[in-house]
């Protein structure tokens, strides 16, 4: 059956079932969204408009929703009585998305193909994941790509049960959400003079404007989009570092307010940093009180990486800072920055989580670690009594090249092959077991210097996403066998017009 990610428990027996024209849909209490969803991911391609039934019966699709159930665990049953869907509070979406895998590819075609039946084999299916969190970063700031893209990311997403978007909207490269209170991020901070060529070493440009933004609007529109699919969006606001096209937006944000900065043109870090100043700390909280109106989640990122403590070190007006808040010295500075903002965020009902760099001078209560410089940031989270979220640059960085560099497009470097991805285990050797179920789960990083069109991005993410997916399942078992299940599951990807990438180990079943 191709099934990605791999169910817990599956059991076949004889026979077929089929959704016809006339099948019909019981949807108990809370399963609305649940039944729309399934109506417009299997009805309508399948020509079946799926109406209300009143009874179930073996030409009907049940949705139920049991509470004695783990929120993302479900249940799914086709026999000659009919077809039953049962989930906890967050299960269904994730039942609809298996019985979707278990019929006749085509399903996944844009257009209605021409079938009168579509055949589900007789299955019976126990699921759930191990791990809540289970995730992709798309970095937007580097590279705007249209909102469809975003909703496209969404579907994929969904589809092989990732609960997870992390949109990393701002950097010194660009501002890409849109701020009310403060017009000109997206007036000049969404816009840079021209994008690199080539590898950053090169030191190559290409002369030609880019930018773009999003608006709250349509921020909203997709946070509901990926609502119904059982989908949080994660919003990142990077800070106290990557803040250069908000310094160019707005001078006084920076060390020294009269010099005026463009938003930067060259990847990597750039110096420039917030001056924590009380005026900085009202305008990073009024941003986040935008934030927080638009993205209800429960996590909201505040970056926290590669803050360059240079112009912190530099700056009188900063040193006298340091004094005067009774700090031992500038290296201080981020983690005192960090807890005012977890306290604000705590005071909204909502959860910091931030770039393993934010342990540095103490986690705030409640913090979630993203460890990525290697797994040693979660572990030391963990053993602290905080979550963390495993997504070490190797194997999760997925703007790493998947093969032979001389025959790939350029990459940023490195190596993370499909085989390296399916390989990985998010929970580190050591960990006891109170740690580790501090380890929420793990999620692949799409950092977007090299990937400048959603084509791109695709032919990157798939099918190594697949494997990850499964990773994060919890059911990754060996790997010739899950090979063997991705030549499968590609036709659905084909259908789909995804621009993966055509793995040879899959294609040779190795």
């Amino acid at each position: 059956m191709h099934l990605i990610p791999r169910p817990a428990r599956l059991t076949t027996t004889p026979g077929v079932w089929r959704l016809t024209q006339a099948t019909g849909l019981v949807a108990g209490a809370g399963a609305g969204e649940a039944a729309e969803l399934l109506r417009e991911l299997i009805g309508g391609p399948a020509g079946s408009k799926l109406l209300p039934a009143t009874e179930p019966g073996p030409d009907t699709i049940r949705l139920r929703v049991d509470p004695q159930l783990a929120e993302e665990a479900y249940r799914l049953s086709v026999s000659a009585a009919g077809v039953v869907l049962t989930g906890g509070r967050r299960g269904l979406p994730l039942a609809v998305q298996t019985l979707r895998q278990l019929l006749p590819p085509d399903i996944f075609a844009g257009g209605r193909p021409a079938r009168a039946e579509w055949p589900v084999p007789h299955v019976e299916i126990e699921d759930a994941p191990r791990f809540g969190w289970r995730g992709v970063l798309l970095d937007v700031a580097r590279h705007w790509y249209p909102v469809e893209f975003l909703h496209r990311l969404v579907d994929l997403a969904a589809l092989h049960k990732l609960n997870r978007l992390h949109l990393h909207l701002t950097d010194d490269q660009g501002w890409r959400m849109e701020i009310e209170r403060y017009p000109r991020l997206t007036e000049v901070g969404a816009w840079r003079a021209e994008t690199m060529l080539g590898h950053y070493t090169e030191g190559r440009y290409d002369g030609i404007p880019h930018g773009g933004h999003y608006t709250k609007r349509e921020l909203r529109g997709l946070v509901a989009h990926a609502r119904a699919r059982g989908v949080t969006i994660v919003p990142e606001i990077d800070m106290p570092g990557h803040m250069r096209a908000a310094i160019a937006a707005y001078p006084e944000l920076g060390d020294d307010p009269d010099r005026a900065l463009p938003v930067a043109t060259a990847w990597g870090v750039h110096e420039q940093v917030l001056r924590l100043s009380e005026e900085t700390l009202e305008f990073c909280r009024n941003v986040l009180e935008e934030v927080l109106e638009v993205f209800p989640g429960e996590w909201i990122h505040l970056g926290g990486d590669e803050c360059p403590t240079k112009e912190w070190e530099q700056s009188p007006w900063t040193r006298a800072r340091v004094r005067e808040l009774g700090l031992p010295g500038v290296d201080a500075l981020q983690g005192w920055f960090t807890a005012r903002m977890a306290a604000f965020l705590a005071g909204h009902g909502r959860r910091l989580i931030g770039w393993d760099e934010i342990i540095q001078g103490g986690l705030p209560p409640g913090a979630i670690v993203m460890s990525w410089q290697s797994e040693q940031g979660g572990v030391d989270a963990a053993r602290a009594g905080h979550e963390a979220v495993m997504c070490p640059h190797t194997p999760t960085y997925f703007d790493h090249y998947q093969a032979d560099p001389a025959r790939e497009p350029l990459a940023i470097g490195g190596l993370t092959t499909l085989e390296d991805v399916y390989a990985y285990r998010p929970v580190p050797a050591g960990l006891d077991d109170d740690d580790a179920e501090r380890i929420l789960g793990t999620q692949a990083q799409l950092w977007s210097e090299y990937l400048p069109t959603p084509a791109h991005v695709e032919y990157m993410t798939f099918p190594r996403l697949c494997a990850l997916a499964e990773v994060a399942w919890g059911t990754a078992g060996e790997y010739p066998e899950f090979a063997a299940r991705l030549l499968g599951h590609r036709e659905r990807l084909d259908h789909l017009g995804v621009a993966y990438r055509r793995p040879v180990e899959a294609e040779a079943g190795r």
